[in-house]
């Protein structure tokens, strides 16, 4: 009865004028950025972290939530009009959407990816809502050592759920805890690695680095690989609107795709690729008609889109209950809640519940916006595909430059702000992730406290991590998923030469 109060609150906060245009401004643009080639909700979280550094705090986090939202689906339409997922998680979708595309169905595809997305987002909003209080009832139980166990798990989860290769995921992690390092030390005052710069003092900016990583090495990366060449768009032939069998045949996928995808998004581990693919393949199992799979089966669009959607939601369960992002998008979402000194975790439903269940139902409110505004736009969306990358991405270093020097005028945060640039073009070039990075900078320094405060209480006593359940089963599990992976591929080398 508490959850369904504090959600009708939240309601409340996020009905305000002000907020509602922040959701509105926020699912626009990740519907934009999610249809642009290229471009995704994290790129635009970031490329906006320097510029709302001023705004209401409540609204600018709606607003990313929204864009996150938003790029979920905008990400489908270029999957199925042009067979080029906008994100990972719209690859399913392009096996059958481009398909039905090419058929002269794109309007039905559209449509059951649009509110396939509403009835997963609505369904995965409340069991957020539901879930999310537990989890910080647990958390808030824990002590300096079992935080300490969560951030060496989301340390390992996300250098192995980003990237290749836990290698190179560890090893972009590493460069952002080596950053995190930098700045006064607050146990004892020291500076660390300031090299007498006094901007060095607070550290190095997290803005500043998800600025440099995601939108100007992004920006150089494409500007790199640039061919001139034009996408070739299929026309929307025919009804926009889904039949009567269009209907029956997607309510279930939906439905299916709900259930998959939130519960696998809400894992530390977790993520919309694996629900998406799951949904395709459980699709075809259950279809009827498996043969018209590859051909355009509408069921292969509204399963994979409805388990996108609620692996989105799902990812937020982590972030707002224990702090711990398990997206790029996510990563970034973090990176905007330290902008305005707020922590996501347990003691923010405390400190700020307006602003925590604010958010919460305004995914509610975001989701339905997505459905009324997106069908009738489609028509513009696809003029949007025809806009020349070299306008796009130099957009992007302009106001990427602009933004950084708007939130923090000097020379040495221009200065990072191209290193940083220099480091994303470098990484994506080696195929190193980057948003472990950014997660490195951001919890980094947050696991060195509980640390030294888990030491201090116990008077030094290492042991401390090992002799408390917690802490001693969530190091456990860091060290399974650290070494699992590279299990399977020993695994797999000796099966290979076995055979």
């Amino acid at each position: 009865m508490d959850t369904l109060s504090l959600l009708a609150d939240g309601i409340w906060v996020a009905m305000q004028p002000g907020n509602l245009l922040f959701a509105a401004v926020g699912v626009l643009l990740g519907t934009l950025v999610g249809i642009l080639p290229g471009i995704g909700p994290a790129l635009t979280v970031a490329l906006l972290l320097p510029v709302t550094f001023k705004l209401d705090p409540t609204g600018s986090i709606i607003m990313f939530a929204g864009i996150y939202f938003g790029g979920m689906y905008g990400s489908s339409t270029t999957a199925i009009l042009i067979n080029t997922p906008g994100e990972a998680a719209s690859i399913a979708t392009a096996i059958e959407g481009h398909k039905m595309a090419l058929a002269g169905r794109a309007g039905p595809a559209l449509a059951t990816a649009a509110i396939g997305s509403f009835v997963a987002g609505t369904i995965a909003t409340i069991c957020l809502a539901l879930l999310a209080p537990g989890i910080v009832d647990l958390a808030v139980q824990f002590g300096p050592w079992d935080y300490f166990g969560l951030m060496v798990v989301a340390f390992v989860t996300v250098s192995a759920t980003f990237g290749s290769s836990v290698l190179r995921g560890l090893t972009s992690l590493g460069l952002g805890l080596f950053l995190g390092l930098v700045g006064i030390d607050k146990l004892t005052g020291q500076a660390r690695l300031t090299f007498d710069t006094p901007t060095l003092m607070d550290g190095v900016s997290v803005t500043t680095l998800a600025v440099g990583l995601f939108a100007m090495g992004e920006a150089l990366f494409v500007a790199s690989r640039y061919t001139g060449a034009a996408e070739k768009i299929q026309a929307l032939r025919g009804s926009l609107w889904m039949s009567r069998a269009d209907w029956k045949a997607s309510w279930k996928p939906w439905l299916r795709g709900t259930m998959l995808g939130f519960p696998i998004g809400a894992l530390p581990a977790g993520g919309a690729e694996v629900p998406t693919l799951l949904s395709y393949t459980l699709e075809r199992k259950f279809s009827k008609n498996p043969e018209q799979f590859g051909k355009g089966a509408i069921e292969g669009v509204a399963g994979p889109e409805a388990a996108n959607n609620a692996s989105a939601t799902g990812t937020l369960v982590p972030l707002l209950a224990l702090g711990l992002p398990t997206s790029a998008t996510a990563a970034m979402m973090l990176a905007g809640f330290q902008q305005y000194g707020l922590t996501p975790g347990p003691l923010l439903f405390t400190t700020n519940p307006e602003m925590v269940w604010g958010l919460i139902a305004s995914f509610l409110i975001g989701n339905l916006m997505l459905l009324v505004l997106n069908l009738p736009l489609v028509g513009l969306w696809v003029k949007l595909l025809t806009i020349p990358q070299a306008w796009l991405y130099g957009g992007i270093l302009v106001f990427a430059a602009m933004g950084t020097l708007a939130a923090n005028p000097s020379t040495t945060e221009l200065t990072m702000l191209v290193v940083f640039g220099l480091t994303g073009y470098l990484m994506r070039c080696l195929d190193y992730p980057v948003a472990p990075m950014v997660v490195g900078l951001i919890l980094g320094p947050m696991a060195e406290n509980q640390f030294r405060r888990a030491l201090q209480v116990s008077m030094g006593d290492y042991w401390v991590f090992f002799k408390h359940p917690g802490s001693a089963t969530l190091l456990a599990i860091a060290v399974i998923a650290l070494l699992a992976p590279l299990l399977f591929k020993s695994l797999r080398k000796f099966r290979a030469s076995e055979d």
